[in-house]
């Protein structure tokens, strides 16, 4: 991990495409700035975190689909007999 210290008004640029910039310091909160292009997604981690796992929930089959599969698997030409 990069460790960088900024004071207000100061910035940092990652790949020439976004800018980071220290708009305020109060307390333990600092505000940020962020400049980048419209086509890159920025969240807090908290909530990135938190849509990561929404997507392995909803990727994830369930135990009833899986066992519907297996039972057309093993019945020959789709008879559910």
């Amino acid at each position: 991990m990069l460790v960088l210290s900024r004071k207000k008004g100061e910035s940092i640029v990652i790949q020439d495409q976004i800018e980071l910039t220290v708009l305020s310091v109060e307390g333990d909160t600092v505000k940020i700035g962020i400049a980048a292009p419209k086509h890159v997604d920025i969240f807090r981690k908290e909530v990135y975190l938190s849509i990561q796992e929404a997507n392995r929930e909803s990727a994830a089959p369930l135990q009833s689909d899986l066992n519907a599969l297996i039972h057309r698997l093993r019945v020959p030409n789709g008879n559910n007999e």
